[in-house]
């Protein structure tokens, strides 16, 4: 696995998940100068041998949210290093609860929470200067969609209203020098964030089925 290029700090961001041969989010470990951070801990087996080629001291993980496919291996990670837990929704291993407006750093990088339910009642992206932690709210490709697609909103719980307040919610409150997208599921995308949010924001504005029948 190679480090992403192309931001203007030495963090880099390594996608832990890369290699999965089961179903799982995708796990992005930031490491730099700053504090070596976790973006959701997945449902691979082996997480931990993966981030251990890169850091010795992992410092946090933080959770977009809690389904399965993005915490399965979180209580085995938690297990292996001294990190902290940041989730917007409770969770027995949490030692720091977040809320819309906070700031966090991830990696060299500080970013906004910027709460945006829909696909999940307890989602959260992470906002900063130069890269955006989507979640499942904004992917790029996902066998849905090609550059912007967008959570699923078809299961008990979810609203594709909310959806499409969250995606606007992300427009306003990401700056124009976003250039890096780590989503949670479908490939890192390099270039200009804000056209794949707002052709995300298009199509699920449509209110049509994510996966027609």
């Amino acid at each position: 696995m190679k480090p992403s290029a192309g931001h203007s700090t030495d963090m880099q961001v390594h996608t832990v998940t890369a290699d999965a041969e089961t179903f799982t989010a995708n796990v992005y470990l930031a490491v730099g100068e700053g504090r070596a951070t976790l973006v959701d801990a997945g449902a691979m087996p082996g997480v931990v041998d993966v981030v251990e080629q890169y850091t010795d001291d992992l410092d946090a993980v933080v959770l977009t949210h809690q389904h399965g496919d993005h915490v399965a291996e979180l209580e085995t990670v938690l297990d292996a290093f001294d990190a902290d837990c940041y989730a917007y929704a409770d969770h027995p291993r949490r030692t720091h609860a977040l809320s819309d407006g906070d700031t966090i750093t991830v990696g060299d990088e500080a970013c906004e929470v910027v709460y945006t339910p829909g696909h999940a009642d307890d989602h959260v992206s992470l906002v900063g200067d130069t890269s955006l932690f989507s979640g499942d709210v904004v992917v790029h490709d996902d066998g849905a969609f090609d550059d912007g697609s967008f959570g699923r909103t078809d299961r008990p719980g979810q609203s594709r209203e909310q959806l499409i307040e969250s995606i606007q919610r992300l427009l306003d409150r990401m700056p124009d020098g976003v250039e890096h997208m780590y989503s949670g599921h479908g490939d890192v995308f390099h270039g200009d964030v804000r056209d794949v949010v707002e052709t995300a924001l298009t199509r699920a504005e449509k209110r049509e089925p994510k996966y027609p029948e």
